[in-house]
């Protein structure tokens, strides 16, 4: 599977949450560890909906847990030079 063109701070994140567990965090958003695991390392995009349900929990805006990285989205980065 292979890197998402969108990075997180969730890890750093739930360590200043006083160390918020994945499944804990899982449980509030309503989702499982395992997708919270794959969202943390990069190798799944949440939903819209559950991306802002992880800022909420953390009382953060929506930016300061994710970033898009353009240049690492490589059919994006086609298109644009194909468009161009």
């Amino acid at each position: 599977m292979a890197k998402t063109p969108i990075s997180n701070n969730i890890r750093v994140l739930r360590f200043h949450a006083n160390e918020m567990t994945q499944e804990q965090l899982a449980s509030r958003i309503g989702v499982t560890r395992q997708t919270i695991a794959a969202i943390e390392k990069g190798k799944y995009s949440p939903t819209l909906e559950a991306a802002f349900r992880i800022a909420a929990v953390f009382g953060v805006p929506f930016d300061e847990v994710f970033r898009y990285e353009p240049q690492e989205d490589a059919q994006f980065m086609k298109r644009l030079k194909k468009d161009g």
